[in-house]
């Protein structure tokens, strides 16, 4: 298992793109120096009126597998 962190700030409307699917991943620069792609799908359970925003961990299996995506904090 690989673990990642990384902050994310998308507004409400720019997060419509990921919703309606013109954009299927997100890619985000992580702590731990590296480049991370997964789903646009798997924030959606981390959607509120204003968007996607917080600290979030992201896990992956040794073939780089999505696991899990967890928020762990807001703002």
């Amino acid at each position: 298992m690989h673990r990642y962190h990384f902050r994310l700030d998308i507004p409400r409307d720019e997060f419509l793109r990921y919703y309606s699917g013109s954009a299927a991943s997100v890619v985000a620069w992580s702590q731990e120096g590296r480049t991370v792609r997964f789903p646009a799908s798997a924030l959606r359970p981390h959607v509120t009126h204003d968007g996607v925003r917080g600290r979030f961990r992201l896990t992956v299996d040794d073939q780089l597998r999505l696991q899990s995506l967890e928020r762990m904090s807001t703002g």
